[in-house]
């Protein structure tokens, strides 16, 4: 089994929260890979003036090993299909944003909906402050705060891969 699902909403609705907690609970009986999108490229790979910093500077492909991790920095924007024949030894894949990646999506909405999100979700997880007669009928609703219940409809709807 390879199955992949994704994850989208606002900046601030909750996304990583409910990664990290879902990877938590799922990370003893299986391997996960988590994938993140950084559409505004500002995340920081490394401290300036070190090694792996001066070789991602160079434009090269650059994987960093170690006795206890690889990491792989990229300057090329990968498929779908290019991120998971990379990772490849993962049972569930869990991603954070990249709207156009052809997989089932949760979005995750805390304070208010934000209805431009309806024409590519198949499911929203949502905590008491979003009132679910908002939510159209085909989109499942999940409850933000129920874990257990995001994971059920993960292993239900998410993609193989």
């Amino acid at each position: 089994m390879r199955i992949a699902v994704a994850f989208t909403g606002p900046s601030n609705s909750g996304k990583t929260t409910a990664i990290e907690k879902i990877a938590k609970k799922l990370i003893n009986d299986y391997k996960i890979v988590i994938v993140k999108n950084d559409p505004k490229d500002k995340a920081k790979f490394d401290i300036e003036g070190k090694d792996s910093y001066k070789f991602y500077k160079t434009g090269a492909e650059v994987v960093i090993t170690s006795p206890t991790r690889t990491t792989f920095f990229s300057h090329r924007k990968k498929e779908l299909k290019d991120i998971v024949n990379m990772v490849n030894d993962f049972d569930i894949m869990l991603v954070e944003g990249l709207k156009t990646l052809p997989l089932p999506r949760i979005a995750i909405f805390r304070g208010k909906i934000d209805e431009s999100y309806f024409g590519f979700i198949k499911a929203v997880a949502i905590d008491e402050s979003i009132d679910k007669k908002s939510i159209p009928e085909n989109i499942d609703i999940l409850n933000l705060n129920d874990i257990d219940s995001i994971i059920d409809w993960i292993f239900k709807n998410a993609k193989e891969v």
